[in-house]
């Protein structure tokens, strides 16, 4: 906590990342996979079973429901079924977290700009903030494809601070898995962990070495006021 409010007093500007920071998505990205263990004779999973991999889009999830590596030359045709069910379904269950709501709208009442740096393609992720009402109240809406690169290279959050024209210095990313922070960090920006995602099954959030770690979004919401209020 001290770590946000000693570099720069209060960020000017705060990005998330989509799947598992700002929103719940779990459920959406789950039903695809199940969809076609069902189409092959096999039982649906339960989402606590997919939910860890749900950061990891199509590769991760075809990994964990159906047992098929991103190199096996069965793949390609799997992901391209995965993500034809995927959009045409994005936002059924789909809701941002409990808290983020408050947390955005004190970011707005602060005057603090915020958006999305997320590894989803570009074209998902416009759509599901526009469904969730949050498209045009951020600054950003980035994917993986909108810039050459994808977390954890840093370009994609460097992007963000130049659209907002804040330094990366007085920026704050969030963000559920440790490529996230990876890149937050490569990019200059303070970093926070939000353990409450998907975090996947590698190291635990707490060794990613983030900044800051949250457990809730209300966290994150005292965590952001501290720092805006701080001289």
């Amino acid at each position: 906590m001290n770590a946000i409010t000693k570099r720069s007093g209060r960020p000017a500007a705060v990005f998330f990342d989509l799947d598992g920071t700002l929103a719940d998505t779990a459920a959406d990205l789950a039903a695809p996979v199940n969809a076609m263990r069902v189409a092959r004779g096999l039982a649906p999973m339960p989402l606590e079973l997919l939910r860890p991999f749900a950061s990891h889009g199509a590769r991760g999830l075809i990994g964990q429901g159906l047992g098929i590596s991103s190199a096996d030359p069965a793949y390609e045709a799997l992901r391209l079924d995965f993500l034809n069910r995927y959009e045409a379904a994005m936002v059924v269950h789909t809701r941002v977290f409990d808290g983020m709501t408050e947390v955005l709208d004190a970011l707005d009442d602060a005057g603090v700009r915020w958006g999305v740096v997320s590894n989803k393609v570009e074209r998902y992720v416009r759509p599901i903030m526009a469904s969730l009402g949050l498209l045009e109240r951020s600054a950003t809406a980035i994917g993986g494809d909108t810039t050459p690169f994808a977390k954890p290279h840093p370009e994609p959050l460097l992007h963000a601070s130049r659209l907002t024209g804040v330094s990366p210095l007085d920026c704050v990313y969030v963000g559920d898995d440790i490529r996230d922070i990876e890149a937050g960090k490569a990019a200059g920006m303070m970093t926070i962990a939000a353990a409450y995602g998907f975090c996947g099954e590698a190291l635990p959030p707490h060794e990613w070495g983030a900044d800051a770690l949250i457990q809730h979004p209300a966290e994150l919401q005292a965590l952001l006021r501290l720092a805006m209020t701080s001289s």
